[in-house]
């Protein structure tokens, strides 16, 4: 055995789940619903002190000689957590009215973000609140407004499936091959567990499968890729309406970062943004990646999270609350990454002290889907992103992570400067204006090193 983890999912620490893993990286998971895993807590910390105990009276040094035993609680230490968690409620139908004026606008929608960025939304309101978060409505729109804007784009939307219908056959046959032969495998295996999709013949799955066809005609560069299924899904179970949803996944497509497209070049900023995130907040992580070479900084345990935006790895409810904190757009429109990151710093022990080859990483991380706690990950997330904002500098490859945040992110009126990291072949000096690490010749000093303003990093507001 390699080692052994408990993940205790309740507030009493009493149920959860307990990941044994061998050697080879095969995983058993046993899952404790009814209480439990407390009293089993308590004999396996008496066993491991016992092993430790006898391995050090027998100056055994190697340490994947001993069993790896850590336990993980739902509660992060105040010193871990953002100093505003717990302040804002789940945003209900009273609350969201309260955000409304009488003509229907929303009034201050920073205030609305910084709600749902850490309450999230009532299930019952979603249908009615994700559109504004999706760009569909605009914050500034009164109800009126946004009835109009739903009957011309309503009309919009059956004139790009009046397109699609009336192809030649040669264009019919191009688009089965395409793209309609993929969503027809795609439509009939996403979310049928679901209440809303489950059954034969169900409505529901005809709809969602007009919507993405529709969609590969409404955007023929992207076209359809295998997993969007998987993000129109949750939006139609909770919009319902056909042509309200297909304007919700244009706009979750144009204008959610997260949402990457097949392009290779998108990931890799993606990857790239991450990869210094990880350098800055767990770099005993980032120096196992990189001990592995190329291989390593591909981090290719972590793409689905990103291109799925982490729907395979948590259950609906728990992912749901991500997308939405994402959609928020507070403080940063990357706070997918730091979820990225709060994944690692909860659940990566393993692969540092195991030292953990490339195919073990993805298959650890792979064996924890749905079984890794949602809520711990967002408020760990959320703590990520307050320590970054409190960062006096942050590495010019991350200028580009931080300039299109809207307001909030340096509200402060502190603005950190931007270090440079050294890397720009095709330029004599940091084209962010950073900050160089040049000698201090001080009297007192001589071989220091210090660093140098070039220019106080401006993010956008």
């Amino acid at each position: 055995m390699r080692s052994l983890r408990l993940f205790f999912s309740d507030e009493a620490c009493t149920c959860g789940q307990l990941v044994v893993a061998s050697r080879e990286s095969q995983y058993k998971i046993f899952h404790f619903h009814h209480g439990g895993l407390d009293k089993l807590s308590e004999v396996f910390q008496q066993w491991k002190y016992c092993t430790e105990t006898h391995l050090k009276d027998q100056q055994l040094a190697d340490e994947k000689t001993c069993m790896q035993f850590s336990i993980r609680r739902p509660k992060l230490p105040s010193s871990e957590t953002h100093p505003e968690e717990n302040t804002y409620k789940r945003l209900d139908v009273s609350a969201w009215l309260h955000h409304l004026n009488e003509a229907g606008q929303v009034e201050e929608e920073y205030k609305l973000q910084k709600a749902i960025f850490f309450g999230g939304i009532d299930i019952s309101i979603r249908g009615e609140v994700w559109p504004f978060l999706l760009h569909y409505y605009s914050y500034e729109s009164t109800s009126e407004e946004r009835e109009a804007l739903r009957l011309q784009k309503r009309k919009e939307y059956f004139e790009i499936q009046e397109k699609r219908l009336s192809m030649t056959p040669d264009e019919q046959k191009d688009f089965w091959r395409k793209v309609q032969f993929t969503v027809d495998k795609d439509v009939v295996r996403t979310d049928r567990s679901n209440q809303f999709f489950r059954g034969e013949n169900n409505p529901n799955v005809e709809t969602m499968r007009r919507i993405l066809l529709n969609y590969a005609v409404f955007n023929p560069t992207i076209g359809y890729s295998q997993g969007m299924s998987d993000l129109v899904a949750p939006l139609l179970a909770e919009v319902l309406d056909e042509s309200d949803t297909f304007w919700c996944f244009v706009g979750l497509m144009q204008n959610t970062i997260f949402i990457s497209s097949p392009r290779d070049e998108d990931m890799e900023k993606q990857l790239m943004y991450l990869r210094e995130l990880l350098r800055l907040m767990h770099p005993r992580f980032y120096q196992h990646l990189s001990s592995l070479g190329e291989d390593g900084l591909q981090m290719l345990f972590c793409h689905r999270w990103i291109l799925l935006c982490f729907k395979r790895e948590f259950p609906d409810a728990e992912a749901l609350r991500m997308w939405e904190a994402c959609w928020a757009h507070y403080q940063t429109d990357y706070f997918h990454l730091f979820i990225c990151v709060a994944i690692v710093v909860i659940y990566g022990d393993d692969v540092i002290e195991q030292q953990l080859a490339t195919d073990q990483m993805l298959l650890h991380f792979g064996n924890l889907a749905m079984h890794m706690n949602g809520e711990l990950v967002l408020r760990k997330a959320r703590s990520l992103l307050y320590q970054f904002h409190l960062l006096p500098r942050i590495p010019c490859s991350l200028h580009d992570l931080c300039k299109l945040c809207g307001t909030g992110m340096w509200d402060s009126g502190f603005i950190p400067a931007v270090e440079c990291s050294g890397h720009h072949p095709e330029c004599e000096s940091c084209p962010y204006g950073g900050l160089a690490e040049v000698s201090s010749p001080k009297p007192g000093s001589e071989g220091k090193r210090g660093l140098k303003t070039r220019d106080v990093f401006a993010f956008r507001k």
